[in-house]
């Protein structure tokens, strides 16, 4: 019991990931996963989910009237980092279920891998999904939550869904590199998949960001140029919600307009998601739905309002 009051701290309050936790402890990352889950079990860990209060259904409609924000998740921040990003991803999971099926593409980043870890760490069951697809090429970075393939899998699997996986890098090194990427019959399979999409679940991130997807080569000084302020998927986007291009922009991940065409875009932000990134990301007008802390929502709401 006190080794799992020790591990639920450090996980919980201390905000240290399973990876940190297991370097710490020389134990392997799947151990620390299950003695967090037997720290809940014991009741050493209670995880409360609360129902959307008014105060949280007020913001989500003051949202949808300045941004066209259609629904979402509130959740409040408590527990460290940690904790408030495992409330965040659960939040999402339930915000999917209540969606509905069909198909769904998820992008990538700290806060989607907690939210596959999540989904992993259930049993897998039959759920309204049918296909699963990564919305951006796979990270060259040790870290899975950028491994878009294998988070595909994962989330198939345990919602017992059809997956497809995109071989291709999330940034080609030359022009020449990326044209012929795109004549792939893979890539193509995945526009097809694209433009089908009923579903797509994108992290909002900070700029800059960590890793920083070869952004000075993608985009030398313009980020900087153009007060870029997030992140979503691989685009980069200012304060006035305009996404920043570039000519040397190989990135491969699904197009703007194939994005804005989906009926529901669930943004979801990680706890050290700043009110700024989320501000540009729902003024981009892709964001349906969003799953966030009260805090970022309120803080993004009162940026609008000082720059209007």
């Amino acid at each position: 019991m006190q080794r799992l009051e020790t591990v639920a701290r450090l996980y919980y309050e201390q905000g240290l990931t399973q990876a940190d936790i297991a370097d710490k402890l020389e134990v392997s990352r799947p151990f620390v996963s299950r003695l967090l889950q037997e720290a809940r079990e014991a009741g050493i860990v209670e995880i409360t989910i609360h129902s959307l209060a008014p105060a949280c259904l007020a913001l989500l409609e003051r949202a949808g009237t300045e941004f066209g924000l259609v629904g979402g998740r509130l959740v409040a921040a408590n527990g460290g980092s940690a904790g408030t990003n495992e409330s965040i991803a659960e939040a999402a999971l339930r915000l999917i279920d209540d969606l509905g099926g069909g198909r769904l593409g998820i992008g990538w980043g700290h806060i989607i891998g907690v939210t596959v870890e999540t989904l992993e760490h259930r049993a897998a069951i039959k759920t309204h999904l049918t296909d699963v697809c990564p919305l951006v090429g796979n990270g060259g970075v040790p870290v899975r939550s950028y491994h878009s393939n294998e988070n595909t899998r994962i989330f198939a699997q345990q919602c017992r869904a059809r997956p497809h996986f995109l071989h291709t890098p999330a940034v080609a090194e030359t022009a020449t590199e990326l044209t012929l990427l795109k004549q792939t019959a893979n890539y193509k399979a995945m526009l097809t998949e694209w433009r089908n999409l009923d579903t797509a679940l994108v992290n909002i991130g900070n700029y800059p960001s960590t890793p920083d997807f070869a952004s000075f080569a993608r985009y030398g000084n313009l980020l900087v140029q153009r007060h870029a302020v997030g992140r979503l998927i691989a685009y980069f986007f200012d304060a006035a919600g305009q996404v920043v291009q570039s000519d040397k922009d190989y990135a491969i991940q699904i197009p703007l307009d194939l994005l804005a065409r989906c009926p529901r875009v669930i943004g979801i932000c990680a706890a050290n998601a700043r009110p700024d990134a989320l501000l540009g990301a729902l003024r981009t007008g892709l964001v349906t739905h969003l799953v966030a802390t009260e805090t970022q929502l309120e803080g993004a709401l009162r940026r609008a309002q000082a720059t209007t």
